[in-house]
């Protein structure tokens, strides 16, 4: 899933970037576990994202650190001041061996803090992991966002993606 997101206006030429993006490490759990647990509390009221269990965190943890620790992902924080105020998870994930491209960069868990929305944050973290998917020879980005965020969809429109499928949910008895 990607995070509640905000058109951001690209930066000028020669200004100072609104805050530092870097690939987290094992030592930046905490940070990735704080920012990745907000993001699903932004969607209480949405049909699957809304379902956070109680211990959460417990099983986050764990998680996220087997993600850290994977050569192929990357997790990237954007830090303002020495403090983690973004993430986006990129993933090298195979294709079906039916279908081109072989690999695919598969980009969730896309958040930025709403304080600092629209300051060119989301822009910073989608370019570093555009560089770190050119360097694996990826040439291809997806992701799912959720459908009912009028300003994520929005945002991901503008930055170039573009809606190919649809996930449906439906509860059995």
């Amino acid at each position: 899933m990607t995070g509640h997101l905000e058109l951001e206006p690209s930066r000028e030429a020669g200004t100072a970037p609104s805050a530092t993006v870097r690939r987290a490490s094992t030592s930046d759990l905490d940070a990735v576990v704080r920012l990745r647990i907000a993001l699903l509390r932004e969607y209480a009221d949405h049909p699957i994202y809304g379902r956070l269990r109680p211990d959460a965190e417990r099983h986050a943890r764990p998680l996220f650190s087997s993600q850290l620790a994977s050569p192929h992902e990357a997790i990237f924080l954007a830090e303002r001041a020495g403090r983690a105020v973004g993430l986006l998870r990129c993933v090298e994930t195979h294709a079906s061996p039916l279908l081109e491209p072989e690999r695919y960069a598969y980009v969730s868990s896309v958040y930025v803090v709403p304080e600092l929305r629209r300051q060119g944050i989301l822009h910073a973290l989608l370019d570093a992991a555009e560089r770190w998917c050119r360097a694996r020879g990826l040439d291809e980005m997806r992701l799912h966002n959720v459908g009912t965020n009028e300003s994520a969809r929005a945002s991901w429109d503008a930055l170039g993606f573009q809606v190919v499928e649809q996930v449906r949910l439906k509860p059995l008895d």
